[in-house]
């Protein structure tokens, strides 16, 4: 028993240091080829929002909120990709809801 205990012990250790690591990885999702780009990191959050000024048409303002959208949701998609292809080497590729 008290073997078992530890090998969870282990485990949460190495779940906890693979979602820190998480924390300081970023991905880059891009619209508008390039012109808007969002950098999220590996815990879904945004961390940055670059937006060129040869976007902004004050007269378009529902084209900008798209390309905005588009390069949140793909940096979203690979911000969650890289964290299930993280804790896939921890977890042997079974899935641990409530992880991401």
């Amino acid at each position: 028993m008290g073997e078992l205990m530890k090998q969870a012990q282990q485990f949460q250790k190495k779940l906890a240091d693979v979602q820190e690591d998480l924390r300081t990885r970023v991905v880059e999702g891009t619209a508008g080829g390039g012109m808007v780009k969002a950098q999220v990191n590996g815990k879904q959050e945004l961390v940055a929002l670059n937006i060129s000024s040869e976007v902004v048409d004050p007269d378009d303002v529902e084209m900008l909120q798209d390309l905005i959208i588009a390069a949140v949701s793909q940096g979203t998609k690979k911000s969650r990709e890289l964290a299930e292809k993280e804790m896939s080497k921890v977890t042997g590729g079974m899935p641990l809801p409530g992880l991401f």
